[in-house]
C-alpha cells in the first residue's frame, strides 16, 4: 500500500522536523565514504535520532506526529528496546497525556540482557498480561530492535501489533521481517523524506 501523504495540519510538523534534521546535522550523506550502521552493514547515510531527541523543540516535533499516528489505535503500554526507545516513548506518552488526560500510555523497556541482580527483570515498567502495547524505536533498518523488543513483550503476554520508529530507512527489508510477526509499521519520516531538500515551514 502506498504511503498517504500527510493531511495539511500535519504537513508543517512533518516538513519542521525534517528541517531539524538536517539543521543539527542528525542526517549525514557522503558518497565518499560509508558508515557502519548498529546491524553490521555498511551505508553513505546515516540518521542520528539522538541528537533530534535531545532538544526539546525537535522533541516536540517528534511527540506531535507521532500522537496523530497513534491517537486512533487502542493500546495502553508504549516502549522498546533500550536506550533508544527510551526518550521517544517518554515524550510520546508525555505528549498523549497532554492532549488527553483520560488515556494513559504507560512506558516499559526492554532490557539487552536480564537484570543480574535483584529481580532479574528483562522488562522494566508496569505491564500486565492482556495489555497492548506499541513498540518504538529511533530508527529502522533490520528491523531487529523492534523485533526483539516484541518478542520479549509477548513473552509477557503483552499483544504487540503496531511499531513506531522516527524514520524508516527502507532498507534490509525491515518492514517485511516485522509483517511477518504480524506488527504492522507506522514509520514518522522515510529516508527518502531526509535526502530531499528541506521544504519551508511557511
Amino acid at each position: 500500500m502506498a504511503q498517504l501523504y500527510p493531511p495539511p495540519k500535519l504537513r508543517m510538523p512533518k516538513n519542521a522536523l525534517i528541517q531539524a534534521f538536517h539543521q543539527l546535522e542528525a542526517f549525514k550523506w557522503n558518497q565518499q565514504e560509508v558508515f557502519r550502521l548498529a546491524s553490521g552493514k555498511t551505508s553513505p547515510y546515516y540518521v542520528d535520532c539522538r541528537i533530534v531527541l535531545a532538544h526539546p523543540h525537535s522533541r516536540h516535533l517528534v511527540a506531535q506526529l507521532a500522537y496523530h499516528l497513534l491517537k486512533s489505535l487502542d493500546f495502553t503500554l508504549i516502549g522498546g528496546l533500550e536506550i533508544g526507545a527510551i526518550p521517544l516513548a517518554t515524550c510520546i506518552s508525555d505528549f498523549g497525556y497532554r492532549a488527553n488526560p483520560q488515556r494513559e500510555w504507560r512506558t516499559f523497556v526492554v532490557r539487552k540482557q536480564p537484570k543480574d541482580h535483584g529481580l532479574g527483570k528483562l522488562i522494566e515498567g508496569t505491564i500486565h498480561p492482556g495489555e497492548t502495547a506499541l513498540v518504538v524505536d529511533d530508527v529502522l533498518t533490520t528491523g531487529g530492535s523492534l523485533v526483539k523488543a516484541a518478542e520479549s513483550a509477548r513473552a509477557q503476554g503483552l499483544i504487540v501489533t503496531h511499531g513506531l520508529v522516527v524514520v524508516d530507512r527502507s532498507e534490509d527489508e525491515g518492514k517485511s521481517h516485522l509483517a511477518h510477526m504480524g506488527i504492522q509499521l507506522l514509520p514518522l519520516l522515510t529516508l527518502e523524506d531526509l535526502r530531499q531538500t528541506p521544504p519551508s515551514t511557511r
